[in-house]
């Protein structure tokens, strides 16, 4: 499937949304495809396709699309809260619909799969929220990956150049205190990572061919037109120094062999 092709079947699942969730994740398409095109040429190992498993991925298109593209998919998340005013187990009925196979839990408390069995495990923008230290997590990780399996991790950088230039003009990098202070129960930013911080997980994870790199989808997303003209116009440059892009991603391989 070409990638004009993955994005049509991306658009058309996400025109199947609830109304009011439906345009977000049609903004989220070229996100979504180029997140699958990491995975999909994940080595099958001891699965007719590729079986792979999205920590923290909510309601969105991820798991959805990687179903859609044949791939057996899971979807590992706690779902306790509302959508836009859509309860998440409402808007996973597409997901099930599709193949997809839904775990909810809390995500730190492990990912409870045979050995070997998956072809790849991805968490796009969920370790920020995470409370707790993903150790026992990503060794649940290294221990369900085949060898040759492939961990993608990503994130929102902690230091990227707008968050940088903001710092030095007395600008907070953390959510609004009124997100922590007036809230109930927490659910935004915890600890934002750095690139740093994401090669040394992978590292004491023990994974090879660990590359890091940048993209700037929350700049090209955000709500300021400002915002989005700059980061379209210095995307392709950013990218050169992923310390300074909005999302930052890992990507590293189990060690030894695919099974396929």
């Amino acid at each position: 499937m070409t990638g004009d092709r993955l994005r049509t079947v991306l658009t058309q699942l996400a025109l199947q949304y609830p109304p009011n969730l439906r345009q977000a994740q049609l903004n989220d398409v070229a996100r979504i495809a180029f997140h699958i095109e990491l995975v999909r040429a994940a080595s099958p190992g001891p699965e007719a396709a590729p079986r792979i498993c999205d920590i923290g991925g909510g309601v969105g298109l991820f798991s959805l699309g990687c179903a859609a593209m044949g791939m057996s998919a899971m979807l590992v998340d706690d779902f306790v809260e509302d959508i836009a005013g859509c309860p998440a187990d409402e808007i996973l009925a597409l997901h099930r619909q599709h193949g997809v196979e839904i775990r909810q839990q809390d995500v730190l408390a492990g990912l409870d799969v045979p050995p070997g069995s998956l072809s790849a495990v991805t968490s796009f923008h969920s370790i920020e929220h995470w409370h707790h230290s993903p150790k026992r997590l990503f060794a649940d990780v290294m221990r369900a990956l085949h060898p040759g399996g492939l961990f993608v991790l990503a994130a929102p950088n902690a230091v990227n150049l707008r968050k940088r230039v903001g710092v030095v003009f007395g600008r907070s990098n953390w959510s609004t205190l009124s997100e922590w202070y007036d809230s109930d129960i927490f659910r935004a930013h915890v600890r934002v990572p750095t690139v740093s911080d994401l090669r040394a997980m992978a590292t004491q994870m023990g994974l090879t061919d660990i590359v890091t790199f940048g993209r700037n989808w929350l700049g090209l997303s955000n709500s300021r037109p400002l915002v989005r003209v700059t980061a379209r116009c210095a995307d392709r440059v950013l990218r050169l120094r992923p310390t300074l892009c909005s999302d930052i991603y890992v990507i590293g391989t189990k060690p030894g062999h695919g099974l396929a």
